[in-house]
C-alpha cells in the first residue's frame, strides 16, 4: 500500500487545533474529509476513511508554515484521482486537494514517500518561532492573527540570556505536560531570540524566539516563552527562570502563553536510508542517560 507524504501549511486561528474531534473544525478533520472526497472515498461500500499521521499535533490556534504528514492509501483507491487528468495518480491527487481545502489550508506538495518513512517518528528535528510585537514598534494588523502583541518594551539581551539556558537533554517539566505513559525530557538543540529590522516590512521591529528540538512535549514552547516574556518584562529574573530549568515542576507561573505568535516552521528528516532506524529509536522511551 503507498504511503503519501503531505507538505502543508495552516492559519490556526479557527481551528481547534491539529488532532481532530467530534464536533470541532480542526486540521486533521478537515483534512482528511478532504481526501476522502478527492478519493471517492465510501464507508457505506466498505471504503476506509483516510487517517493522517503528523510531525507535531499544533494546538488550539497555533499556525504552521512547514507540517508535515502521511497517509496509506490502497493503489486502486490513488487511482481513482485521475479522472480527466492527464496526471499520474499523485500528481491528480495534489492537484484536486489543493482545489477543495479551505482557504486557510495550503498544501505545497503531495508525494510518495520512501521506505520507512513515518511522519512523526521519523522527524530528525523541528523548528517553531514564537513572534512577538512590543512598544519598540507598532503591529502590522495585516500579521496580526501570527504576532502576540505585548504593551510594554520588553529587554532582549535578558530574553536571550534565558534563552542560552535551555538547549541540551533536559526535562523541561516545569514547562510542559507529558502524554500518557510518556515523559517530558526532550533535546533542545538551539534556542534564540532576534528583533526584525525596524524597515516597514510586514514583520517590522518583530521579536522572535526560534527553537529546535527532536521534539516537544505538550505545551512546551508556549510555555517557556511566557516564563522568558516575565523576565523580558522585569517581572522575573533570569535566576527565576534558570530554577524552573533545573527543578522541572510545574506552578502557576509556568503556564502556556497566548497560541496566536506559535508556528512550526518546519520539520527536518534524514536520509532515506536512515527514516526507519529513526523512527524505531524516536519510538523509544526518552530518559535523561
Amino acid at each position: 500500500m503507498p504511503r503519501l507524504r503531505i507538505d502543508c501549511a495552516y492559519d490556526g486561528s479557527q481551528f481547534h487545533g491539529w488532532a481532530k474531534q467530534p464536533g470541532l473544525r480542526t486540521v486533521q478533520g478537515t483534512l482528511e474529509e478532504a481526501l476522502d472526497r478527492v478519493l471517492h472515498i465510501r464507508p457505506k461500500r466498505g471504503d476506509t476513511p483516510c487517517s493522517l499521521t503528523v510531525a507535531g499535533r499544533t494546538d488550539a490556534g497555533v499556525h504552521a508554515r512547514g507540517q508535515v504528514c502521511h497517509v496509506d492509501v490502497d493503489e486502486e483507491v490513488l487511482d481513482r484521482t485521475v479522472g480527466y487528468l492527464d496526471l499520474p495518480p499523485v500528481a491528480a491527487l495534489e492537484q484536486r486537494l489543493r482545489f477543495i481545502v479551505p482557504a486557510d489550508i495550503a498544501i505545497h506538495r503531495v508525494s510518495l514517500a520512501p521506505v520507512g518513512f513515518d511522519a512523526r517518528f521519523s522527524a530528525e528535528q523541528r523548528t517553531y518561532v514564537y513572534r512577538v510585537s512590543d512598544r519598540y514598534t507598532s503591529l502590522n494588523p495585516l500579521v496580526r492573527s501570527c504576532v502576540l502583541r505585548c504593551d510594554c518594551v520588553l529587554d532582549a539581551e535578558a530574553l536571550q540570556t534565558c534563552a542560552d539556558l535551555v538547549p541540551g537533554l533536559k526535562d523541561f517539566g516545569s514547562f510542559a505536560i507529558p502524554n500518557p505513559n510518556g515523559t517530558t525530557i526532550r533535546d533542545v538543540k538551539s534556542a534564540r531570540w532576534c528583533r526584525h529590522a525596524d524597515d516597514g516590512s510586514l514583520e517590522s521591529g518583530v521579536l522572535e524566539f526560534e527553537i529546535v528540538a527532536d521534539a516537544f512535549a505538550r505545551s512546551m514552547v508556549r510555555s517557556l516563552v511566557r516564563a522568558q516574556l516575565q523576565v523580558g518584562m522585569g517581572k522575573r529574573s533570569v535566576n527565576w527562570f534558570e530554577q524552573r530549568l533545573a527543578y522541572p515542576q510545574r506552578d502557576g507561573a509556568t503556564g502556556p502563553v497566548d497560541s496566536r505568535g506559535l508556528t512550526l516552521e518546519r520539520v527536518d528528516y534524514p536520509a532515506d536510508d536512515e527514516l526507519a532506524a529513526r523512527a524505531e529509536r524516536i519510538r523509544a522511551k526518552r530518559t535523561l542517560d
